[in-house]
């Protein structure tokens, strides 16, 4: 079974997916890794293209990662599952488990972060802003929710695969 990680910026999808890969064995997939392999780095691919570029070559990328066979842990983009033609990919080869974090916890874990194309501008705004627009989709998608709120990544790890299995 592959399992996929979604949610906002800064609510762990990275961190847990390599938790659970190490300790449950899964294969660990990163989108966002997988892009920056192989188009340079997501700001630069913002700043040159524009975020329509993006998301097509992020669509791309998950088909490709949803390939590489089973007992995949998948952490997406954020934005990831904002396209229906994404979502099909994903729900057709994984459980989808949205990682919820209320928006203070994202805003104190993304504070240092200078790799986040759309949290230009104010960021305490735009991670509220993003988070209004994102969370009734992350939540009407997602096959199981996980909140993490008060979790390390270990223990929401644990959480995510109590969940799915």
């Amino acid at each position: 079974m592959n399992i996929a990680l979604c949610g906002m910026m800064g609510c762990g999808k990275s961190t847990v997916a390599a938790v659970i890969a190490e300790k449950y064995g899964y294969k660990l997939v990163d989108t966002d890794a997988e892009i920056e392999k192989i188009y340079g780095p997501i700001n630069d691919i913002f700043a040159r293209y524009g975020e329509g570029y993006f998301r097509k070559i992020e669509g791309q990328t998950i088909k490709d990662c949803l390939s590489h066979g089973d007992k995949l842990i998948i952490s997406l983009g954020g934005g990831a599952v904002l396209s229906e033609e994404n979502v099909a990919a994903i729900k057709n080869a994984a459980k989808l488990v949205y990682l919820r974090t209320e928006a203070e916890n994202l805003i104190k874990r993304l504070k240092n972060s200078t790799n986040r194309p759309l949290l230009n501008g104010t960021m305490r705004d735009r991670v509220v802003q993003i988070l209004a627009q994102r969370e009734p989709v992350y939540e009407g998608v997602a096959d199981k929710i996980v909140d993490t709120d008060g979790l390390d990544a270990s223990l929401t790890a644990q959480k995510v695969m109590e969940t799915v299995l």
